[in-house]
């Protein structure tokens, strides 16, 4: 089963945001800032497969989460997708050129959510 790491200040994010991972199949972790989500990927070794973070979080916000991510050779292969309120077009493109692979904007549906992970390639993850 893979696993994905649900990055957000917000329970009811997470858990919305959870239901509908576990329906596709996967495990879930969870973080409620960058911080806490630099130490469950540590101790989960590379057993993460897929990360949705939010941009706007506390103590660590998802762009710079982004970042340490990204200059981590380890997690090349780590699949991001920002789910976000942040609409702003220079924010996605910031976003996208710093290395996530998708975007989602806040409110957002299952199908959406599901479109996503079918475009970075999460199909093969899990049961999209």
């Amino acid at each position: 089963m893979s696993k994905a790491l649900v990055v957000d200040d917000s329970k009811t994010i997470r858990m919305i945001i959870r239901r509908i991972l576990i329906e596709l199949g996967f495990e879930i972790c969870e973080a409620g800032n960058g911080i806490e989500a630099l130490a469950v990927m540590a101790a989960e070794k590379d057993a993460v497969d897929l990360a949705l973070v939010d941009w706007n979080m506390p103590e660590m916000n998802g762009f710079e989460l982004l970042k340490e991510l990204r200059a981590n050779n380890n997690l090349a292969s780590l699949k991001v997708i920002m789910v976000t309120t942040e609409t702003e077009m220079g924010q996605m493109a910031s976003a996208l050129e710093a290395g996530a692979n998708e975007y989602v904007m806040k409110p957002f549906t299952k199908e959406i959510l599901k479109e996503k992970l079918a475009l970075v390639g999460a199909c093969s993850l899990a049961k999209v």
